[in-house]
């Protein structure tokens, strides 16, 4: 598998960079790169997935909108960490903090990072960079998470807010 999209568009300034530690739901991938289409976003997909880039239901997901996509496959963390120019810019969404993700305030370039679906990111990840776990606060009742598709596109869409409008 390339490490990165043969069709990405020349790399106009990206909004943000979706990450996807271990992705197990094509759906969900195929979603989220819709999104990363339509609010100029990157997305790194790094470490073992669930499912295969060519996979129908992915491709269905995310219609015809999947050629537009910027995207890149980083085989583990550590390939991938590499790339991260400044660590202070990664923001961890988890449900397991108190800050919620409005608090932060984001910067063209930041690194949006979510982990996959069964477990969220690894303890051990969110305890070295307390200070940039970020929580999207909900309130219903026995809702113990948001379908990641949905914490992605509610995330890119606040920094969207905050860099535009």
């Amino acid at each position: 598998m390339p490490n990165s999209q043969p069709n990405s568009q020349p790399n106009s300034q990206k909004l943000f960079r979706i990450v996807l530690i271990e992705p197990e739901i094509p759906q969900n991938t195929g979603n989220i790169g819709r999104t990363c289409v339509a609010t100029n976003c990157e997305l790194h997909i790094v470490g073992k997935m669930g499912f295969e880039i060519n996979d129908t239901n992915l491709k269905r997901a995310g219609l015809d909108y999947w050629p537009h996509l910027t995207w890149h496959r980083h085989a583990t963390f550590e390939d991938w960490w590499s790339k991260v120019e400044d660590p202070s810019r990664a923001w961890f969404f988890t449900t397991k903090t108190k800050r919620t993700y409005f608090e932060p305030k984001y910067q063209p370039g930041d690194w949006l990072v979510f982990g996959k679906e069964t477990k969220g990111l690894d303890p051990d990840l969110l305890a070295k960079f307390p200070q940039q776990t970020v929580t999207i606060p909900m309130v219903g009742e026995g809702a113990r998470s948001l379908n990641l598709a949905t914490s992605v596109a509610i995330a890119a869409y606040e920094g969207l807010r905050q860099m535009r409008y």
